[in-house]
């Protein structure tokens, strides 16, 4: 897995159904090397600390194989590179066999995976257009956030390597099935709940749901 693009913004003012929102969506790539910290890049912020950044989803990579399709069935969009609002953009990195809690080298920085992107309003806004926001969900493409276990530099060219595989049986995209589609699967539920490597929102958020059933 190789990073393409190493991806930074500072949060923006922009009017969103005739009100002032502050995102920090907007992102683009930057050529040299940048200092990845336990709570974001160098050069990059989060407008809303309630749902975005902090230790927990402190660098958000997406894969850059995920374009190609994004192109072909949503052709009236643009796509530089960091549009989804991505720290990285990297060749390779598939969600599908990525595992919570995985321990990755990226440069000099050391990351953990610890949960997939739930997309926001505010995917909408970077693409002009409020029903981003579904397709994002429904393709299960969702991108990796990592916690930051060692501080470093990061640059494009980059590889993204497997430090030690984790010991959770969920991967990322099992979140987010989890979430959004297979609501009543009391098994994968019950290994959400009890998963260490997942934040405690998630794994609380997911014993909820299961006293319900």
């Amino acid at each position: 897995m190789q990073i393409i693009s190493v991806n930074v913004g500072l949060p923006q003012t922009v009017m969103y159904q005739g009100k002032e929102v502050s995102t920090g969506i907007f992102k683009a790539p930057v050529s040299e090397p940048t200092m990845v910290r336990r709570t974001n890049l160098n050069g990059d912020r989060q407008a809303d600390l309630r749902v975005h950044g902090g230790t927990e989803k402190a660098v958000y990579a997406y894969p850059y194989q995920h374009y190609a399709g994004w192109k072909i069935d949503f052709p009236q969009f643009d796509y530089p590179l960091g549009v989804f609002g991505e720290n990285l953009t990297i060749v390779g990195l598939d969600e599908r066999e990525i595992h919570i809690g995985d321990h990755f080298r990226a440069g000099e920085c050391e990351l953990q995976v610890t949960q997939p992107r739930m997309p926001c309003f505010k995917l909408g806004i970077r693409f002009g257009d409020p029903k981003m926001v579904k397709y994002f969900l429904e393709r299960r493409q969702p991108g990796v956030y990592f916690s930051v276990a060692k501080e470093g530099l990061v640059k494009t060219g980059d590889e993204l390597t497997l430090l030690q595989e984790s010991d959770s049986p969920l991967t990322v995209v099992d979140i987010v099935r989890l979430y959004a589609f297979d609501k009543t699967d009391q098994e994968g539920l019950t290994l959400a709940a009890d998963d260490p490597y997942l934040p405690p929102s998630w794994q609380e958020y997911f014993a909820e749901r299961l006293g319900k059933l």
